[in-house]
């Protein structure tokens, strides 16, 4: 379990910048001169997408306790 978590962690801290952005919004955003803007919005993009991932994360760390519990 400590190799798990130290894994999960390594990845979690370690991550490669990624683009998130739809083709859309790369159209629109490559077309101003302003590279702040864009990485703003990339930004947010990645902000976005990682709350599902954390509370799905949190639902099924509860349900793990829970089912540990009922266990013992």
């Amino acid at each position: 379990m400590k190799a798990k978590l130290t894994l999960f962690l390594v990845s979690f801290f370690l991550f490669i910048d990624s683009n998130a952005q739809c083709a859309m919004c790369r159209a629109v955003l490559e077309s101003e001169e302003g590279k702040g803007v864009s990485q703003g919005i990339n930004d947010g993009i990645v902000y976005l997408m990682l709350i599902p991932y954390i509370l799905v994360g949190g639902v099924a760390y509860l349900i793990y306790r829970k089912y540990n519990t009922l266990k013992k």
